[in-house]
């Protein structure tokens, strides 16, 4: 079973430092939840992980399987199991639903010898996919994220996520800008994929997605590091407390 291991990770944004020393380990299976306040380090720790040219590790590790992650591209950590689903995606205009999915899935799912699936295993896969999730074949026609709602795009984000079968995904506030039928329906698409081969980190300010997507372990991120742990109950906390007790906590840990 591979594991996801962020050890004292520091990180900078155009020379600010965020990230102060990060612990956390997600293995295949995990569902594990990370919330915080505004300005904590949460987004920047998902760009951090997926190598976003913005962010520059300056201490610390990533490791997937014990194998480091710093030095290699975006794509590269990709296809070593790494997804990031976007708290904004974006459109683009001209690309199809259908082609972008296509060209997603034969970059992870190349070979050693650069052979890419066949068209007839990537439709295969991805009507098997479609069906899971209950999304129309209409939806392929569509161009990305062009007109779609914010409950349409991230469940197009979903299906990428089921298509791409990543060993960890990084989920990034997915629950923005979703109404409560929305977010049921995305919470549902993430637990129809979730599976022992597959490890999930969901960054939330608000406890509302956890009623649906039922973490096993809870983190509170402030000032750049990871400062409580627990079960679901400390979600609760959170939603009963707000981030106020987090200063006193943080002062402990540091």
């Amino acid at each position: 079973m591979a594991k996801l291991e962020i050890r004292d990770l520091h990180a900078t944004v155009e020379g600010a430092e965020i990230l102060k020393g990060v612990n956390l380990t997600i293995a295949q299976g995990e569902i594990h939840a990370l919330m915080g306040p505004n300005g904590s380090g949460k987004s920047t720790l998902a760009n951090t992980l997926l190598g976003h040219p913005k962010y520059k590790v300056t201490h610390g590790e990533v490791l997937v399987d014990g194998k480091s992650l710093l030095d290699l591209s975006p794509d590269k950590r990709a296809k070593m199991g790494l997804f990031l689903a976007f708290q904004y995606p974006v459109s683009v205009p001209g690309v199809t639903m259908f082609s972008f999915l296509r060209a997603a899935y034969n970059a992870v799912h190349t070979d050693e010898k650069n052979q890419a699936p066949t068209i007839f295993e990537f439709k295969e896969t991805l009507a098997e996919r479609m069906g899971l999730l209950g999304i129309d074949e209409s939806f392929m026609n569509r161009y990305l994220n062009e007109g779609f709602s914010g409950g349409e795009k991230k469940r197009a984000e979903i299906l990428q996520l089921a298509m791409l079968k990543p060993k960890f995904a990084i989920l990034d506030e997915t629950d923005s800008g979703l109404d409560i039928d929305a977010l049921r329906v995305v919470a549902e698409g993430v637990g129809k994929i979730a599976n022992n081969d597959l490890g999930i980190l969901v960054i939330t300010h608000y406890q509302r997605i956890l009623k649906y997507i039922r973490p096993t372990f809870v983190h509170v991120m402030y000032e750049g590091r990871i400062t409580a742990s627990g079960g679901q109950d400390l979600s609760l906390k959170l939603e009963e407390k707000g981030y106020g007790w987090l200063k006193e906590q943080a002062g402990a840990v540091a």
